[in-house]
């Protein structure tokens, strides 16, 4: 089926059965400096339901990373309510948000974040160390999270001897290891070339298949159309929020077919002359 034929069919059903993950109402946000006072957010209303693969949109200077960072926890709502798998998180303190973080939240960054000094292996464990959780249970859970990612054999190696896709694929890894509730991915293909940002959009569309609920910021529409959802978000507000039926792209050329295509577009040439 042709990418058209699909773009024009049905869009995909709502999860049904599904417990809410997340529920905003009236969610806002104000920045104050000195006498000035700016709305980044108003007025946002929204439920993600476990297991949805959810992308939001916008421009720059929109609010959809200060919409993230109020649904990651890593800043606090200035009015309205935000539910977290069942958790008022709105009136937290930093103490409670971070262990709110921990538990719940498996963050992916478009600069990876990776330490430079530790293996993929103690990338990998960092959360469960702040989790407290005992040297060879976090060893056994991290080596797992790995081979989730297909990275398990290169486990001892620093970030400095992975190429770019094997460090997302690390803080991939980092950011499922607490079985978290949502895995929140900002820009995640953002340093990425085009091969290599298919190869982890189909990672993360693997991890939807398994039960992840998965939440994308992005602006770039051929990343939102792995999503099962879209929602866009302008001047602060959302603005749409609809449901679509993924459009997954062919894979691009590796490195190699390039070479052989250039190659014989070269031997062409001189045939010419």
């Amino acid at each position: 089926m042709s990418e058209q034929a699909v773009a024009e069919s049905a869009p995909a059903p709502a999860a049904s059965g599904q417990p809410t993950i997340i529920e905003c109402k009236g969610l806002g946000k104000t920045y104050v400096s000195g006498k000035l006072e700016v709305r980044a957010l108003s007025d946002v209303d929204l439920h993600v339901l476990r297991n949805e693969f959810l992308a939001i949109m916008g421009p720059s200077g929109s609010g959809k990373s200060t919409l993230m960072n109020l649904l990651g926890c890593l800043d606090t709502p200035t009015f309205g309510t935000y539910r977290l798998n069942q958790t008022e998180v709105g009136n937290l303190d930093d103490d409670e948000l971070a262990a709110v973080r921990n538990q719940e939240i498996g963050f992916v960054f478009q600069t990876f974040n990776l330490l430079a000094r530790a293996t993929a292996l103690h990338n990998v464990e960092l959360p469960l160390i702040y989790a407290g959780m005992s040297s060879r249970k976090r060893h056994e859970r991290a080596m797992n999270s790995l081979e989730r990612v297909n990275l398990e054999h290169r486990w001892d190696h620093r970030p400095s001897e992975l190429s770019g896709g094997e460090r997302q694929r690390v803080a991939i890894a980092r950011a499922l290891v607490n079985k978290p509730a949502i895995v929140l991915a900002d820009e995640p293909t953002g340093n990425l070339d085009s091969r290599t940002s298919y190869e982890i959009m189909e990672l993360f569309v693997e991890l939807h298949e398994a039960g992840q609920t998965i939440i994308i910021v992005t602006h770039e529409d051929t990343i939102a159309r792995y999503a099962h959802r879209v929602v866009r978000v302008l001047d602060g507000r959302i603005v749409e929020d609809k449901r679509q039926t993924p459009v997954i792209p062919p894979p691009p050329p590796s490195r190699d077919e390039e070479r052989e295509t250039h190659g014989t577009a070269d031997v062409s040439e001189s045939d010419k002359q």
